[in-house]
């Protein structure tokens, strides 16, 4: 069998020189530069979608691809324009219906459809290999078949598939997100009614992770909280990291007070958005947290976080967490897995232990958005959601230019966990937040 048949990336693969795999911050960053300069350029493609994992909302990208929608007569002129783009200094590789070339920041994959078959290609060069590949056997089953972007009767006519619904539905399935499609029980979850309703950018009400030039962000507070407002939240916590932090710049305990005073008058002037005044406070080497519980119950929230893992094995780590989850004033654990995609796996943690001690104490788990975590991702998030913990997706931001990015890789890790709205925290109103963090408060 041909590659190209085998697996819907492996065209892009085929075309590319080397495969390497790079941090979904860069490869969406490197994908949107490139579509922006087609469109200066006039490419000519009625559309540029980004595919395969990318599209995905892959923690790492192995092969950073974009399909045009265009007529097959124009197919080559397009390629070829593509090819001449300012920043692509080779091209790679080139065939009837893609062409990979060579950037500054990496290759990129421009593959070709015409508007009939659209959603065909769509699905084919979205991937993942697994989604695919069941759903080839499906059309088979159906007496049809889905070759090299394409879907055929059994007679080997083409059939008209112009967006992706109508290709599933071809299949007689519903449509079917691309953060799920992963060939881990979607196609079934399709099949039989079942899929999530998955949570969207929309139903985010608020961020709880972001961070000022109090500690290591770049912009003022005021800043920040004119930013939320523009995205339409109707909340913003400022989360600063505390003085023993791993960071360039931390809270001292010492400007708590004043840091508290700037937030109070910001919010006499600020209209329509609430402004929670936060803390992202160390996990220490022996489990306690950086500030003592006074300076913590001073907090409308408080975020726990592990960066410094001390040396110490995952056993070791896992009872770190539970201890920092089992204080009472604890709201949320950050980014627990502390892992940096493309690079690190993170810490060899006890997941089940600590999704059991959140759920019984009403801590939530952070999906977080940042480039550098997307964490926690796919299985792990649909994990703690089975365990009955409350999720947090937020963006984790050190700049207002990329607030309304990290939150979309924030809820893009999300929905690949299968997440709801009911499961995440941040899309309840101000009130239930300040339920769920008094909750907790009242155990202790």
């Amino acid at each position: 069998m041909h590659q190209a048949r085998a697996a819907p990336q492996a065209a892009t693969r085929a075309c590319a020189l080397t495969t390497f795999h790079i941090p979904l911050g860069r490869a969406h960053m490197l994908a949107s530069s490139i579509i922006r300069e087609a469109r200066r350029t006039g490419l000519g493609a009625e559309a540029l979608t980004p595919v395969g994992s990318l599209r995905r909302f892959a923690p790492s990208v192995d092969d950073v691809a974009l399909l045009g929608v265009v007529s097959a007569a124009r197919h080559q002129h397009v390629l070829q324009a593509f090819s001449r783009l300012p920043s692509a200094a080779a091209v790679s590789a080139q065939s009837d219906s893609s062409v990979t070339v060579n950037t500054l920041r990496g290759s990129v994959t421009l593959h070709v459809a015409p508007p009939e078959q659209a959603g065909a290609a769509l699905v084919w060069h979205t991937g993942s290999t697994a989604h695919v590949n069941q759903l080839r056997r499906r059309a088979d089953e159906r007496g049809l078949r889905f070759v090299d972007g394409a879907l055929y009767r059994s007679a080997g006519e083409r059939i008209t598939v112009a967006s992706e619904q109508s290709f599933y539905a071809h299949l007689e399935l519903p449509y079917i997100a691309p953060e799920l499609r992963a060939g881990d029980g979607e196609i079934e979850a399709a099949g039989n009614g079942t899929l999530p309703t998955l949570i969207s950018e929309l139903d985010i009400r608020g961020d709880l992770h972001t961070h000022s030039s109090w500690s290591d962000g770049q912009n003022k507070i005021a800043d920040m909280v004119s930013a939320a407002k523009q995205l339409g939240y109707e909340y913003v916590a400022i989360t600063d990291h505390s003085e023993r932090a791993w960071s360039s710049r931390a809270l001292a305990g010492a400007d708590i007070p004043k840091q508290a005073a700037e937030i109070a008058a910001i919010r006499s002037r600020a209209r329509g958005i609430e402004i929670l005044h936060g803390i992202e406070v160390d996990i220490m080497h022996d489990g306690t947290l950086d500030f003592d519980d006074e300076q913590l119950r001073s907090f409308d929230i408080v975020l726990a976080s592990l960066h410094d893992s001390g040396g110490h094995d995952g056993a070791r780590l896992t009872e770190r967490y539970l201890q920092a989850i089992q204080h009472p004033l604890v709201n949320v654990i950050t980014h627990p897995a502390n892992r940096a995609p493309a690079r690190s796996e993170g810490y060899p943690i006890d997941f089940e232990r600590l999704f059991d001690a959140a759920a019984q104490t009403g801590t939530a788990m952070e999906i977080d958005g940042a480039p550098g975590h997307l964490d926690m991702d796919g299985l792990l998030a649909r994990r703690a959601v089975a365990a009955g913990v409350t999720v947090v997706v937020d963006s984790d931001c050190h700049r207002v230019e990329a607030l309304a990015r990290q939150m979309q890789f924030g809820v893009g890790t999300a929905r690949r966990g299968w997440l709801e709205p009911r499961h995440v925290l941040n899309t309840r109103d101000i009130d239930e937040v300040r339920a769920f963090v008094a909750r907790k408060r009242k155990r202790g």
